[in-house]
């Protein structure tokens, strides 16, 4: 037999396995991914907004700070952020803890979940008495950098909760 009368062809390989459509185990891997990722941006969302309180209460703060800066009125600077204290922790914790609360028994409040004693020891301490002074008398004993700083560590740190 002649070789060349045979027919016969070259070797054709299978096409390359494409990947569509994917594997059920892949839409499964996909969904739960897809699903994961939809929750971390829910939960994101949930602590921004839970937030915007604290947010909104630092800005406040420096607006305090910067007519402060502005005026040197110490005895303003205290009234605001007396008031701004006491406001964000009504807002943070439960009202019936923290309305009542005067004197040292708020500043000791105040230090619950800080690092240090801020305000029963510290600069803070200045917030019980700065607000009743007279506004025409020296200031210069006050350590306004300190207590701003406290304050601001105290709108930044989360209030524990009630044991």
């Amino acid at each position: 037999m002649n070789s060349e009368n045979i027919p016969l062809r070259d070797l054709h390989l299978p096409e390359m396995i494409g990947w569509w459509p994917v594997a059920p185990g892949w839409w499964l891997l996909f969904s739960l991914l897809l699903f994961g990722l939809g929750f971390i941006i829910w939960r994101a969302l949930q602590k921004y907004q839970r937030n915007a309180d604290r947010r909104r209460a630092l800005s406040q703060l420096r607006l305090l700070q910067a007519e402060y800066d502005r005026s040197r009125d110490a005895v303003s600077l205290g009234v605001g952020i007396s008031e701004l204290l006491r406001r964000a922790m009504l807002a943070y914790a439960p009202r019936d803890e923290v309305a009542g609360l005067t004197g040292t028994n708020w500043l000791e409040w105040l230090d619950q979940g800080l690092s240090s004693k801020a305000f029963t020891e510290g600069p803070g301490r200045n917030i019980e008495s700065l607000p009743y002074r007279n506004p025409g008398l020296e200031t210069s004993d006050i350590d306004v950098d300190g207590l701003i700083h406290a304050v601001r560590q105290r709108l930044k740190t989360p209030v524990p909760e009630p044991v």
